[in-house]
């Protein structure tokens, strides 16, 4: 990759407020958390900058996948506990992309940005 060029990670909340019922997918998307530190520090000499999204509750096919068969009358309640009360889209989460990756973030590296609706996390 050149300098100038750009890497953005897909985490989730998940990796900062933990999840007690899906410890294997919290696990994987911590790990992005610290790949995606890591290797900002080891391409920022090179000019190549390396950040993440975390999106929080977004309604997309994993959410009736995951919950669905197991616990049907939890979908219609996804979100509610967001500051913002819904669950978020798709949508909602790529002005985010697009910022890390144009020059408007030309100063911004191994950073997180949290399209969750408002649920506060420590990152």
């Amino acid at each position: 990759m050149a300098e100038g060029a750009t890497i953005i990670n897909t985490t989730s909340i998940n990796a900062f407020a933990g999840n007690s019922d899906l410890v294997a997918y919290t696990a994987t998307k911590g790990a992005i958390a610290g790949f995606t530190r890591a290797l900002a520090k080891q391409l920022g000499p090179r000019g190549i900058r390396v950040n993440e999204i975390a999106p929080g509750p977004i309604w997309t096919p994993l959410q009736p996948a995951t919950f669905g068969p197991y616990d049907p009358d939890i979908l219609p309640t996804l979100g509610k506990s967001t500051a913002l009360g819904r669950i978020g889209q798709p949508s909602e989460c790529g002005p985010a992309y697009v910022y890390l990756a144009c020059e408007d973030s030309s100063y911004v590296t191994g950073q997180t940005v949290h399209v969750n609706g408002g649920m506060i996390v420590g990152s």
